[in-house]
């Protein structure tokens, strides 16, 4: 993992950013300046009931979340019955559009990841977002980072990524959610398995509550 990160450390990702993506980020730009509230991102939101969850909660901020998945996004109809006004689900490739959240410096409050895809295999590891050339701009993104996964090994990797990259420190933890909120969180309750969570204030040494 440390010679993959250096790799990136040293060297700027210099892919091309897709067209679709370029157009799906300024789309998203006018909505944001539209709603003219502080900004939440969910990204890898699925059908959007994290989205949802968090626009109630955060009820003074915009929340805008991403997924790849046209199918997924479009399973949204259920949730968008509530009525919440302050959340728009947008479908875009997270590798790009972080990339250009980072280059145009947007200010977000809170940037959810949860359950990403872990990639387990060790062929696949570049695939995981802390091991993957994205990684320097993700972390830039939010001033609160919040990922949960059930798979502890993956924000340990994540949290050491962090500190490899900031040299400040972060810790992961086992967490019980008040209720679950997408449908992965869910099914992990149901089965009965550990769910785990790491917290990045980047502002702050230590573990903070969002």
């Amino acid at each position: 993992m440390a010679r993959i990160l250096d790799r990136y450390r040293q060297h700027e990702f210099k892919k091309p950013v897709a067209r679709h993506t370029l157009e799906a980020f300024k789309k998203a730009e006018q909505i944001i300046a539209r709603a003219n509230k502080p900004l939440i991102l969910d990204s890898g939101c699925g059908v959007g009931e994290s989205t949802l969850y968090f626009a109630q909660k955060y009820s003074r901020h915009f929340v805008l979340g991403i997924d790849k998945s046209f199918s997924r996004l479009t399973k949204n109809i259920h949730y968008q019955k509530h009525g919440a006004d302050n959340y728009y689900l947008l479908r875009a490739d997270l590798i790009d559009f972080w990339r250009q959240v980072a280059m145009e410096k947007w200010k977000v409050d809170m940037h959810f990841v949860l359950y990403p895809n872990p990639w387990p295999l060790k062929k696949d590891v570049k695939k995981r977002f802390h091991a993957h050339p994205v990684f320097r701009d993700l972390v830039t993104i939010g001033t609160k980072i919040e990922l949960r996964s059930n798979w502890s090994l993956y924000l340990q990797e994540f949290a050491f990524a962090y500190r490899f990259f900031t040299g400040r420190s972060f810790t992961v933890e086992p967490f019980i959610p008040d209720e679950p909120i997408t449908p992965f969180e869910r099914k992990y309750l149901q089965s009965g398995q550990t769910l785990y969570r790491l917290i990045i204030d980047n502002k702050k040494n230590e573990t903070v509550q969002v």
